[in-house]
């Protein structure tokens, strides 16, 4: 294994080199030597080697920088990585416990660059007799370092003279650049580099805006961009039920970019965020304090963090001063699959954490390649120094030593060694640096044409061997890994999205798991305990949602769907209306038939009234009996006894007739029980109108000169009753005809009821047959009321008067009560009325008459009835 590097800034020979115009042309290259504005501060690659190719690489070793104050009346100083060394030489004094800046995921970063240009130039298949060099740069986490270091790549800082202030630029060195790992320098890179055709490939950069080629038209990834993880972030929270969230992000382009998508696909889903807070990890304690002390006064017990790795470590160790424990996390690729992040979370705040993640994958060799340690000794400088005493916890011997720590020796070795270097849980990003370089790769064997071996002569073509030419090819690639796995790009420079979901569950042993919740999914679901996180709960069947004012859709109260109204479904808008026939139950969750109701005969009402009306039959059948046996006697007689058995049969048809009103309304009941009562009762009032003629005519007939008997004969009396009586007859008729009664179902009464009840088809008829039943009451009250002077031996008139008072009284009580009463209460309004009226006729006619030919016989003889007596004033 060929892992030699040399950190002597040397000019490489760049035979492929496209003549690129330098970015700061200080002099011309056909003008060398000449006199040169030399570069303030020069940026030297920490891990360099020559090649016939060579390759830029970007990394940031050191993740913060030292603060510096510009003083613009001298030259501004150069940006320095914070390192042990630098605190050392800052101090004049070693502290043992001083947490490094040196981020030993970059170092990985960078070695599998340099295995994958190792085994590229040890291939026969792959760029054979064509040798990659590397320059890799560190950045420090600093985008205007960045920038610096973007610059050389472009134009190779060269020595022109023996004073090494003076240099001058030579055209640009690399022919495609590998990094950056964070999305906001490589928007920085893109936009510099753009415009030159530089390829420029991110294996960690997963902004969505650096898929706008418009702005970055060289750049290219290895992981996916954030647009589909944002989305399968949201969905992922919706598919637990999580409507409630809050929300902590990176305060760059990854954590702006990837939260403004995630919003917008939640919010689509119907989740809501509660807050959504930003930091760095270069902010004040006390703005970070202030994130913390937000996700304390929450009410969401779901957190979505779309943060870089180094942020999450801030944050966590933040956290664990505030105890914030039992938070159901959601995380991004970024530190869901991180294994050191479990490690430095000694309070256990991320237990149970979820989130998505590339699929893990494996490189053979790479893990051998990055622990064997040994090729770096050769790295005799500060950063080689740095990462040997933070990789072994020792120190090398300063000018000031202290016998606290203790020394590097140079030849410590990894066995036993467990920390982040040694970790290999980011294989799959790793996987992704790989593929950037063999993307290149390939490309340039293409543009070289090479078989056995690649065209020398293309080879020295500049004009072949281009930056545009390479990123063209790059663009169009689609290879194979030695694993099998597939690497090519879409127009956006973006390779196809692939995720797995990631679950953190702990041992008892404090030691946590990363379980792929896809391929372990039934296992998951038994020891996964979901957590509740809604700003409001469900609103159950039976009520409905009302958003509470100024707070987000996902707040919301749950108000009972009024009557008639239902809701089935949980978190219902609106209520639905139930069908007209229908109302809604006691849940307010589904519809139900409405009760129909009619009075019949099995309620305490009907049984009432059929009682009543039966009892009146009955004993106007009694009397009809009694009647007939003293059908000879001299009070039977003097009565018109024809007339008072008609009367008798009509008043037992009016009890009858009754009974029709009781019952479910039926089409032919409806025409009957108007009709049935019209009519008898007409002809009661007409038998009772015509006894109450003979009566008066047969005393104004003993009158001298007087003939007025011969118009009220038996003949004449049964005409009368028989016309009065077909006048009602006709009147029914001609209602039948033209708009007869029928059933009708009443919704507007009862809410919750259907009263089945008769309409009356023609309100015409119904009140025609009434005014005509009053019109002849009216009659037989008057000519009752001038038959009140007669002998009282012989005189009913005075009774039948009573009768007419109880019957007009009856039937105009009745009016405004059976326009008032609702549903089945107008019928037993109607029925009540005619059983009063009814037993009205029969107490006031014929019970006077039955108690003197049952108990009063003496009474009932002809001179008793013949005898003359004073009249009573009345």
């Amino acid at each position: 294994m060929n892992h030699n590097t040399n950190i002597n800034h040397t000019s490489s020979t760049i035979t492929a080199g496209h003549q690129v115009p330098p970015l700061f042309p200080f002099c011309s290259p056909t003008e060398m030597p000449c006199h040169c504005l030399s570069f303030i501060y020069p940026e030297i690659a920490q891990l360099s080697q020559d090649g016939d190719i060579v390759l830029g690489g970007i990394f940031y070793f050191h993740s913060s920088w030292k603060n510096r104050e510009d003083m613009y009346t001298q030259k501004p100083l150069a940006l320095q990585c914070i390192s042990l060394l630098l605190f050392y030489q800052l101090t004049c004094r070693p502290l043992v416990n001083l947490k490094s800046s040196l981020n030993f995921r970059e170092f990985q970063f960078a070695q599998t660059m340099l295995f994958a240009i190792e085994e590229i130039n040890n291939s026969t298949d792959l760029l054979p007799g064509v040798s990659l060099g590397y320059n890799i740069y560190d950045t420090c986490g600093s985008i205007p370092k960045t920038i610096k270091v973007a610059l050389a790549l472009n134009n190779e800082n060269v020595n022109t003279s023996s004073n090494s202030d003076t240099l001058c630029t030579k055209p640009v060195q690399v022919q495609a650049i590998v990094g950056e790992t964070s999305s906001s320098p490589s928007t920085a890179i893109g936009t510099l580099i753009g415009p030159f055709h530089i390829p420029l490939i991110s294996h960690f950069a997963t902004c969505a805006c650096l898929s706008d080629k418009t702005k970055y038209p060289s750049f290219l990834r290895t992981i996916p961009s954030d647009y589909y993880q944002s989305r399968a972030l949201a969905q992922l929270v919706k598919h637990f039920g999580w409507t409630w969230v809050g929300a902590v992000r990176t305060n760059d382009d990854y954590g702006n970019n990837g939260m403004a998508t995630f919003t917008e696909t939640a919010e689509q889903l119907g989740v809501c965020l509660e807050y959504s807070v930003s930091f760095f990890r270069t902010d004040s304690t006390e703005k970070i304090h202030k994130v913390i002390e937000t996700i304390q006064a929450s009410t969401s017990k779901v957190i979505v963090a779309f943060v870089s790795h180094l942020d999450m470590d801030v944050l966590i160790h933040e956290m664990a001063n505030y105890n914030l424990t039992g938070y159901q996390w959601v995380g991004s690729e970024s530190w869901i699959s991180d294994s050191q992040i479990a490690v430095v979370d000694k309070n256990h705040i991320l237990d149970g954490a979820i989130g998505v993640s590339i699929p893990n994958t494996h490189v053979s060799g790479l893990r051998e390649f990055i622990l064997d340690v040994r090729p770096l000794r050769s790295l005799n400088n500060d950063l080689y120094k740095e990462f040997w005493e933070t990789l072994f916890s020792c120190k090398f011997k300063h000018e000031k030593s202290d016998e606290n720590y203790r020394e590097c020796t140079g030849q410590e070795d990894l066995t036993g060694v467990e920390n982040s270097f040694t970790d290999m849980s980011l294989m799959p990003i790793f996987n992704n640096v790989y593929k950037g370089v063999y993307a290149v790769a390939h490309a340039l064997h293409e543009i070289l044409g090479c078989g056995k071996i690649c065209n020398n002569n293309v080879q020295l073509d500049p004009l072949t061997v281009s930056m545009y030419n390479i990123l063209q090819h790059i663009q169009k690639i689609h290879f194979k890994t030695k694993e099998g796995e597939e690497v090519y790009f879409n127009e956006n420079g973006d390779p196809a999205a692939k995720y797995e979901v990631i679950n953190w569950q702990p041992r008892e042993n404090g030691i946590v798991d990363f379980i792929t919740f896809l391929e372990n999914e039934s296992v998951n679901l038994l020891l996964l305990q979901v957590p509740v996180s809604m700003c409001s709960e469900k609103c159950p069947p039976g009520t409905r949602k009302v958003l509470q004012k100024g707070k987000p859709v996902c707040c919301h109260d749950c108000i009972g769907c009024a009557e008639g109204e239902m809701s089935n479904i949980t978190d219902a808008v609106t209520c639905v209306r139930c069908p007209p026939e229908s109302w809604s139950n006691e849940r307010r969750d589904a519809c139900v038939k409405k009760e129909a109701v009619f009075l019949s005969y099995n309620e305490i009402m009907g049984i009432l009234l059929t009682t009543a009306a039966l009892f009146g039959t009955c004993v106007t059948a009694i009397v009809t009996i009694i009647f007939y046996k003293n059908r000879k006697t001299p009070l039977v007689r003097a009565n018109n006894s024809e007339l008072s058995f008609l009367l008798l049969f009509s008043l037992t048809l009016c009890f009858l007739c009754s009974l029709t009103f009781i019952g479910q309304p039926s089409k032919w009941s409806c025409m009957l029980r108007h009709t049935a009562f019209g009519i008898t009762f007409v002809l009661c009032l007409s038998c009772v109108l015509g006894k109450t003629m003979v009566v008066l005519m047969a005393f104004k007939a003993t009158l001298p000169g007087r003939n007025l008997m011969k118009w009220f004969g038996p003949t004449q009396q049964r005409l009368s009753v028989l016309a009065f009586t077909l006048v009602q007859v006709i009147i029914c008729i001609l209602w039948l005809s033209i708009s007869p009664p029928f059933p009708s179902k009443n919704l507007k009464e009862f809410k919750e009821k259907i009263i089945l009840e008769c309409a009356l088809g023609s309100a015409v008829g119904f009140w025609s047959v009434l005014g005509y039943i009053g019109l002849l009451a009216v009659l037989c009250f008057v000519f009752a009321f001038l038959a009140r002077k007669l002998p009282d031996n012989f005189n009913e008139a005075k009774f039948i008067t009573f009768s007419m008072l109880i019957f007009c009284a009856v039937w105009i009580t009745f009016i405004p009560a059976y326009v008032s009463s609702p549903g089945n209460f107008s019928v037993a309004v109607e029925i009540f009325a005619i059983l009063a009226s009814t037993f009205g006729l029969l107490i006031c006619i014929f019970i006077p008459k039955c108690y003197i030919m049952l108990l009063k016989p003496e009474k009932n003889t002809k001179k008793h009835m013949m005898g003359k007596g004073p009249p009573k004033a009345f």
